[in-house]
């Protein structure tokens, strides 16, 4: 911008460029400070407030025990008991964790596991959820990441705070929703089994692996890699869920599926490896399959049929499906499957294993 200065006493004028406004930058500490305060304002409901000794007076949960809860949770436990660092939520989260023991829902033994069960999930969901606020920010402001320095931190703060204000109610909501949808469908499976019915139950577990999965992570970069791992993941959930499954969990390349029925089972597995074969840009499967006893326990599976198949994973050839014995007999007889024993095998864990292959219906 020009400045024109009238000396005409002098009698000159001169023209001077002014300098334009330059953008509000704070060092990156003192950015990331800003940022956390913005985000515990909006979050926490609540200034921090009391320390270690006012937060388990008021809850009236005892100091060791309620260190142990909040370490379950994954919050990491203050090195100065005179911190002021818990908000009204934090006493009142203690206060309903202790109402679970006290009312006989949940019992004493197993409060720890609960409380690390539900830190654990809401850690999970709670580091996707800020890489996909990130993302709207930086799209609200049309930079990227790398010139983040370059923008004016005022207005970086603010995009946070309206994100915060916009998307969290909305995921909240969606949240409570998709939880209890999925309460209604486990419990309709297993709520009036007797509890060793439901902590052992007969099923179906089953893993499906991308063939080649740690050479290919060296050929892509980190974008190829995201786009991957959504193809495979949205390819999968789709699969197992129409066919009454379940997915336990996603690790990297590879998925950890149950269901109850033995076809159920067989139409999940034939549909993957259909699916992946054609989608040129996910890489083969080997999925291996076993039927028996399984633990649960947490949302999670344990036992020797979840080793057995993944042991049975671990051997199949690229595009081919493994069952165990248990699960071969039951599917024998099917009038559309094949199902051919193979030689048996030594594998960790297992002396002798005999699988078996299965195949859809001869092409006509």
């Amino acid at each position: 911008m020009q400045t024109t200065v009238d000396n005409r006493s002098e009698g000159t004028v001169t023209t001077s460029q002014a300098s334009s406004p330059q953008p509000e930058r704070d060092s990156p500490d003192v950015l990331l400070e800003r940022i956390q305060a913005v985000v515990e304002d909006d979050l926490l409901r609540g200034a921090r407030k009391y320390d270690r000794e006012q937060t388990v007076a008021l809850s009236g949960v005892p100091l060791d025990r309620a260190q142990r809860l909040w370490t379950a949770m994954g919050f990491a436990a203050a090195e100065d008991p005179h911190e002021v660092m818990f908000t009204d939520d934090d006493v009142e989260a203690l206060r309903l964790l202790d109402s679970l023991i006290t009312s006989g829902i949940v019992e004493p033994d197993l409060e720890v596991a609960v409380t690390r069960a539900l830190g654990q999930t809401f850690s999970r969901l709670a580091d996707w959820q800020v890489t996909l606020m990130g993302r709207h920010v930086l799209r609200r402001l049309s930079i990227n990441a790398d010139n983040l320095d370059q923008t004016d931190h005022d207005e970086v703060v603010d995009a946070i705070r309206e994100t915060a204000v916009e998307i969290v109610p909305v995921i909240e909501a969606l949240q409570s929703y998709v939880w209890r949808r999925h309460l209604a469908a486990v419990a309709g499976r297993s709520l009036v089994l007797p509890d060793d019915k439901r902590t052992g139950r007969t099923q179906i577990v089953g893993f499906a692996d991308m063939v080649g999965y740690t050479s290919l992570t060296r050929r892509i970069d980190i974008t190829e890699l995201s786009t991957l791992l959504e193809d495979f993941e949205s390819t999968a959930t789709a699969v197992i869920a129409q066919r009454r499954g379940w997915v336990i969990k996603n690790v990297g390349d590879e998925v950890m599926f149950a269901v109850e029925d033995p076809s159920d089972a067989a139409a999940i597995a034939l549909e993957l490896q259909s699916s992946v074969h054609a989608d040129d840009g996910l890489p083969a499967l080997r999925i291996g399959m076993a039927l028996g006893p399984v633990l649960v326990r947490f949302g999670d599976a344990y036992g020797s049929v979840v080793n057995i198949a993944a042991r049975l994973t671990s051997a199949a050839k690229p595009g081919t499906i493994l069952l165990d014995a248990e699960l071969a007999d039951v599917l024998g007889d099917a009038p559309d499957l094949r199902v051919k024993a193979l030689r048996s095998m030594r594998v960790r864990g297992f002396h002798k294993l005999k699988p078996y292959v299965l195949r859809g219906p001869k092409p006509r």
